[in-house]
């Protein structure tokens, strides 16, 4: 058995970041993620003014829960969705000053407009300076009141956990009427991480779709930052692929991250799994078989299945998975793409892909300058020596020393095969 220790949770690290820069106090982040995305957010909140210190291990963050203490600044968001969802919010609630929030051609390709309009519908003065509901944007802060407002987040759910954040930095509080929802688990972490610094969101309404948040704003805190579940998504699919066994401490029963339900979609198709308080183990049996499976809530993990599908016994359908087509790329036609280019059979629909076994052939897999396409793919190349990528370090993004360590994980599945 091998034992993976896999990096902080980038979702985790980002809201923590938010909600530290807001809360009233220090707060200390304890394992956070470093990776392109969240440091990127880290130098964002210092170009807004915020003191943000920098260990290894933990990163100290001063709230001012007040907003931005910089009253101009033009922010760099790089491909991070959410450093450029999360902080124009944050921004937005300050007592007043002026931002401006670019991002790389890869996020500005990327939609806004339900958060962006949500803004504008309490007052925020927002400017889309090219395309609407795109970077760049800019906001002239002057308070937040609250109240009401219906929101969409069926492309994602950030728009949702960003507005939650916000509420209690608004004067009167916000009450939030969604009407649909993509990746709901991530909005689990975010309520519970709200909890964790000092705020309580109730949930009502016939389905649980209307948040009601209070304000008073938050208070600092220690926090420790999760292991990344869908980063262990591929040591996790490696292990069931090859005929090995991996266990990744600190994702347990207790765990925020939906995706960790990944590693019950290998259970389905054959593998054991075993979850305790503490780790999550993966063991092959020696087969995976196909399945049909609804991945609307853990669709960051659409493609480490897709890359493992072709050596499935049966098909792979994977369904609602429609949100992944406005991701850091079209997710479900590169993954399609690619596994075309490697001789399997696949069809896609609007919301789902379906692949038929087969013997993959060695190509260069298109990354489309995407992490999630890299780091997949690389679980293929377990069983299909000689896949290449045309961008391998775009795996900065979430996991700079992905190529390194997960070399040394194969190399210890050889070792025992």
């Amino acid at each position: 058995m091998t034992v993976i220790h896999v990096p902080g949770s980038k979702s985790v690290t980002a809201r923590a970041l938010f909600l530290a820069a807001a809360a009233n106090g220090t707060s200390t982040l304890v394992r956070p993620l470093s990776s392109d995305d969240t440091e990127g957010f880290a130098q964002g909140l210092t170009g807004l003014g915020y003191r943000v210190d920098r260990e290894p291990d933990r990163w100290r963050i001063e709230g001012r829960p007040s907003g931005p203490a910089a009253t101009d600044a033009d922010i760099y968001c790089r491909d991070g969705a959410t450093t450029a969802r999360f902080l124009p919010t944050l921004a937005a609630a300050g007592a007043s000053g002026s931002y401006r929030f670019d991002a790389s051609a890869q996020m500005r390709r990327r939609p806004l407009a339900p958060l962006t309009e949500a803004l504008r519908s309490l007052g925020v003065d927002l400017h889309h300076e090219a395309a609407e509901g795109h970077h760049p944007l800019r906001i002239r802060a002057a308070g937040i009141k609250g109240g009401e407002l219906t929101l969409d987040a069926g492309q994602s759910s950030q728009y949702l956990t960003a507005l939650l954040m916000l509420g209690p930095l608004t004067e009167t509080g916000l009450r939030i009427t969604v009407t649909e929802l993509v990746s709901a688990p991530y909005i689990e972490i975010t309520l519970a991480m709200m909890r964790s610094f000092g705020v309580e969101v109730t949930r009502g309404g016939p389905s649980g779709n209307i948040f009601t948040v209070p304000p008073g704003g938050y208070r600092a805190t220690s926090y420790a930052i999760e292991p990344d579940a869908s980063t262990a998504s591929y040591f996790f699919a490696a292990a069931a692929l090859t005929g090995g066994e991996v266990t990744v401490p600190g994702l347990g029963t207790d765990d925020l991250q939906g995706d960790l339900a990944f590693a019950a979609v290998l259970r389905r198709m054959g593998a054991q799994v075993r979850t305790t308080a503490e780790s999550t183990t993966v063991r092959s049996t020696g087969t995976l078989h196909g399945l049909t499976v609804n991945m609307r809530d853990i669709s960051d993990t659409m493609p480490t299945l897709a890359a493992i599908a072709p050596y499935a016994s049966g098909p792979v359908r994977i369904e609602d998975v429609g949100n992944t087509r406005v991701k850091e790329c079209d997710r479900l036609e590169a993954c399609a793409g690619n596994l075309r280019r490697m001789g399997i059979t696949v069809a896609t629909g609007p919301d789902w892909i379906e692949i038929l076994p087969g013997t993959p052939r060695a190509t260069e897999i298109a990354t489309h300058g995407d992490h999630r396409i890299v780091m997949s793919f690389a679980v293929a190349g377990l069983r299909t020596p000689g896949l290449t990528y045309d961008d391998p370090g775009c795996v900065r993004k979430t996991y700079p020393r992905f190529h390194e360590e997960f070399a040394a994980f194969a190399k210890g599945i050889e070792k025992r095969a």
